[in-house]
């Protein structure tokens, strides 16, 4: 192997954005020759792995995963992706963010595997895959939960087997890569599975071909709403029954909402019990009451920030308002790159906003405040400001709130970082 150069974490990273021709470079043939050469192909990674894949909902069902099997005293590990501030939410060992050491070995790893022999081009998302599941191998932790990145067959994170694969929602996201026909999404995301380990459909609306190729693989699927469900009940509680590994049919009541999709959690718990984990209904109480995602329907006073950037993710935050009726105005501060579906969004949220606060993103993919303007009043909103920046957008908009107002930070993960750290430099 030869030895690599010592670098921060912040310099690895400017390296792997630098190293491949292009961002996005759909294929496992070069990951798995990477994998193979730092022996990840040879053995386990965990005693138990589950692999998540979808559209949206994908970041939260990981969140809940990881919680729940933590309650019932598992040791985890979560790979997900992307960041909103640190590099280092990416990979959770333990509950806890993976250390800059920890990650600068994995790519140092990847690194030294990659040109040993004939030297193997990565991009950026594959050697962090790469260096994740080699610091998750180290630790070998009970339960290995990963989330995929885009798509799910030609994604990296698919190098590994999964025990139980998760397919949370399947909508119109990344055209330029998987296309606009629901049906061969739902086949790339259907990739994840495998023969003879359970598929868990946390979704009432997939397309025909999931579960054709669930049942073309032999991949035993279990349903939501058929093999297992959820009922709302009294004061923010809901109650689950599921199907258990073993054929049995466990329930569970009096479960705190969790303030994320319903769907999400009931697909969460029975991930759990179909990778054989029997289910504590005092543990999952305290998994579900302690959970906070960033950037999942997060609230910071009267600012909910949520990374949701399509048609389907906007329409759930309008119903999650719907619900929870404020006193004064409901504010959107939109942020989105060019490549997403602005109107689609903008059609979704208009029902919940009363005032708009159009924002400009900086890069390649950038919309421009007066872009998203134009939209939205054509859609009759009101837009009251439009921003050269999330932050100003916030500045702005700070000055003007009424005690019982309430702002929703949507669009884009650019778009809630941006204001996830305005707000930390604001109470420190």
């Amino acid at each position: 192997m030869p030895s690599t150069p010592s670098r921060t974490l912040d310099g690895w990273l400017s390296y792997l954005e630098q190293i491949h021709p292009v961002g996005i470079d759909l294929g496992l043939e070069r990951v798995a020759e990477v994998a193979r050469r730092m022996g990840l192909l040879a053995n386990r990674l965990a005693p138990r792995v589950i692999t998540v894949a979808g559209t949206n909902g994908k970041g939260s069902t990981v969140a809940m995963i990881e919680a729940l099997a933590g309650a019932h005293g598992l040791t985890t590990a979560a790979y997900t992706s992307p960041h909103l501030l640190r590099y280092n939410e990416r990979l959770r060992l333990g509950g806890s963010e993976a250390d800059d050491a920890t990650l600068i070995a994995g790519f140092e790893a990847v690194e030294a595997a990659r040109l040993a022999d004939e030297p193997v081009s990565l991009t950026y998302f594959e050697a962090g895959t790469l260096a994740a599941l080699w610091a998750i191998a180290r630790r070998r932790p009970d339960l290995a939960v990963l989330e995929v990145g885009l798509g799910g067959r030609l994604d990296a994170v698919n190098v590994i087997d999964a025990d139980v694969a998760v397919i949370t929602t399947i909508a119109l996201d990344h055209a330029a890569f998987l296309g606009t026909d629901l049906e061969g999404i739902g086949r790339e995301k259907a990739g994840i599975m495998r023969a003879g380990h359970p598929v868990i459909l946390g979704s009432r609306e997939l397309p025909a071909s999931v579960r054709q190729c669930a049942d073309e693989r032999g991949a035993p699927a279990m349903t939501l709403g058929q093999d297992f469900r959820w009922q709302s009940s009294a004061g923010d509680r809901f109650s689950w029954q599921g199907t258990d590994a073993d054929g049995t049919f466990p329930t569970l009541e009096d479960l705190p909402d969790p303030g994320l999709p319903l769907d999400n959690a009931a697909t969460a718990l029975q991930a759990l019990a179909a990778a054989g984990i029997v289910l504590d209904e005092v543990s999952c109480r305290m998994a579900l009451s302690a959970l906070q995602v960033p950037g999942r329907m997060q609230w910071l006073g009267q600012w909910c920030l949520d990374v949701g950037h399509n048609p389907h993710a906007a329409a759930y935050l309008a119903e999650r308002l719907s619900i929870q009726p404020c006193r004064g105005r409901t504010w959107v501060l939109l942020g989105m790159l060019a490549d997403k579906d602005a109107d689609g969004v903008i059609e979704a949220l208009a029902a919940a906003a009363d005032g708009w606060v159009s924002v400009t993103l900086v890069g390649d993919r950038a919309r421009t405040a007066a872009d998203l303007a134009g939209r939205i009043e054509a859609h009759g909103g009101h837009v009251a400001y439009q921003a050269q920046s999330p932050e100003a957008g916030a500045e702005w908009l700070s000055g003007r709130l009424a005690p019982d107002d309430r702002v929703l930070v949507c669009g884009s993960f650019f778009t809630v970082a941006a204001i996830l750290a305005w707000k930390q430099a604001q109470a420190a």
